[in-house]
C-alpha cells in the first residue's frame, strides 16, 4: 500500500471517522458503527467494502454480525499514522464514540 492509495481511501469523512473509532476500541460491529455515525446500515456497510478492498480493514462474520479490525497486515507506518492521527484529533471523532459509549451503557446487549 503507498500513502497516496491510504489517503484515497481515508479521504471520505464517513470512513476516516470509521477508522479512527475502530482504530479507538479495537474492534466494532457494523451495528456500532450504525449508532456512532447515525447512517443507515448500506451506507456503513459501503463504506466498510471500500475500506476492506482498500486494505485497511479486515473482517469476520460472527453469526449475522459482522466485526470490523484494522488489517493485520497492514504496514506498520499507515498503522502508526492512523494510530497517531486518531490520538491528536480526538475532537473530530468523540461525538460518535460518545453515542457509541451511550448506546452500549443503554443496551443489555454487548451488540446489536
Amino acid at each position: 500500500m503507498s500513502p497516496l492509495q491510504l489517503f484515497k481511501c481515508l479521504s471520505d469523512d464517513t470512513r476516516l471517522k470509521s477508522v479512527y473509532i475502530i482504530q479507538a476500541l479495537e474492534e466494532v460491529c457494523v451495528c456500532d458503527l450504525m449508532t456512532a455515525l447515525d447512517l443507515e446500515q448500506p451506507k456503513v456497510s459501503r463504506h466498510l467494502a471500500e475500506l476492506r478492498k482498500c486494505g485497511v480493514l479486515q473482517d469476520e462474520r460472527r453469526g449475522k454480525w459482522v466485526y470490523y479490525r484494522l488489517h493485520a497486515n497492514l504496514p506498520d507506518w499507515a498503522t502508526e499514522l492512523i494510530s497517531l492521527s486518531a490520538a491528536k484529533n480526538t475532537p473530530y471523532f468523540s461525538e460518535a464514540l460518545a453515542k457509541l459509549h451511550t448506546a452500549q451503557q443503554a443496551s443489555d446487549s454487548l451488540c446489536c
